[in-house]
């Protein structure tokens, strides 16, 4: 009797567990600064790095999968470590899917979130960061963009997109990033429905559109692009197509894959390990050569 009602009940357990999982990732603990000047986006959580002379500076989005935000290990400890390196950091607290949606699918009625949301957020939070350089001690010709998993599809997308001045990257820094919506094998079909919503997530063109290999060009700014092939959430072939894509259309880049370190590990030693976390000192030099 005792066994059949644990196995009744576990279906039930399971799912107080994912939740209990998923509303963790999505905290956004104290930390930074939230109101620099008074029209500072609410969206966004500044990290100043101090320095007599204006600072570079980094528009952090954590990943999740267009779903949550893995806000301390990707967001705040990232911004952290950068401003540790003498380079600002802003936490971008974008648009996403939202637990409700993961577990509900309710956007088959309503809108939801959903794409140009998080893009929108990040083109309003770069332009508060241009606009305010001056009195935040920001170098504007030295502001760029550093995201992980569907944060660096984010990231990637906006290196993309974004060719106005007040909006253009001067780099752009995609770690492990979700790439292809369109590749199946590859694809990581979380994200891409997160993304997109229950419906457009099976138009072609939608598919097309998201996929980033598919529109790289020349005009982009320098990218520094990290993964590892041991990674078991997001194929590691998604970082090859963009490197190849770079490459095919000759934007300056460095690509950095490492054989372990898996995914979701941000700028964490211990969860990257020897190998990947390599990648924090070679972006360093990367940034000083730019």
């Amino acid at each position: 009797m005792g066994n059949y009602i644990m196995q009744s009940i576990k279906p039930f357990l399971l799912f107080f567990f994912l939740l209990s999982y998923l509303f963790a990732s999505a905290k956004t603990p104290d930390g930074g600064q939230k109101k620099l000047t008074p029209d500072m986006p609410e969206h966004l959580t500044a990290f100043i790095a101090q320095s007599d002379s204006p600072t570079p500076v980094v528009l952090v989005c954590p990943g999740g999968s267009y779903s949550w935000l893995d806000w301390e290990t990707e967001g705040v400890g990232v911004a952290r470590w950068l401003q540790s390196e003498g380079i600002t950091a802003f936490v971008l607290k974008y648009r996403v899917q939202g637990i409700p949606s993961f577990v509900t699918h309710y956007r088959l009625m309503a809108r939801g979130r959903q794409y140009p949301d998080a893009l929108n957020d990040a083109l309003s939070a770069l332009r508060y960061i241009r606009s305010h350089a001056e009195e935040l001690n920001i170098d504007p010709d030295k502001v760029g963009m550093m995201g992980f998993s569907a944060g660096g599809h984010l990231t990637a997308q906006v290196a993309e997109k974004a060719t106005e001045a007040d909006v253009r990257l001067n780099f752009a820094v995609p770690v492990y990033p979700v790439v292809t919506m369109i590749q199946e094998p590859y694809v990581h079909k979380r994200s891409r429905r997160a993304l997109l919503g229950e419906w457009r997530k099976h138009d072609k063109r939608w598919r097309e559109e998201m996929s980033l290999e598919k529109h790289t060009h020349a005009d982009m700014p320098p990218i520094f692009l990290v993964n590892c092939v041991d990674d078991p959430t997001v194929h590691y072939h998604n970082s090859e197509l963009l490197d190849s894509a770079l490459t095919a259309s000759r934007v300056p880049h460095e690509y950095h894959q490492y054989k372990t370190g898996g995914h979701g590990f941000g700028a964490d030693t211990i969860k990257a390990g020897k190998d990947a976390i390599q990648w924090k000192a070679a972006f360093i030099k990367w940034m000083k050569q730019l």
